[in-house]
């Protein structure tokens, strides 16, 4: 497999995805990762770990549609060109 621009898009494609379906009840809270664990107080700068969790529920969030497209998208692409 060639290193070509379609392979690290697809790479970051299935890194966008793997992200997507992390489930924090399941997943993320055995690891010390749920909603309850990053709580921080008034004035304080979130950890690195609170900021992953927001951009956990970010990309679930806002790219759940872009997602299925872009899915949808690339299997069309390999089905076709191999």
């Amino acid at each position: 497999m060639a290193f070509t621009l379609y392979s690290l898009l697809q790479a970051a494609l299935l890194c966008v995805n793997a992200i997507a379906v992390l489930h924090e009840e399941r997943f993320l809270k055995n690891i010390g990762w749920g909603t309850d664990q990053g709580i921080g107080g008034f004035g304080e700068e979130p950890g690195i770990k609170s900021q992953l969790m927001n951009l956990i529920r970010s990309v679930r969030t806002v790219m759940r549609v872009p997602l299925i497209i872009v899915n949808s998208i690339a299997i069309v692409l390999l089905l076709l060109f191999g």
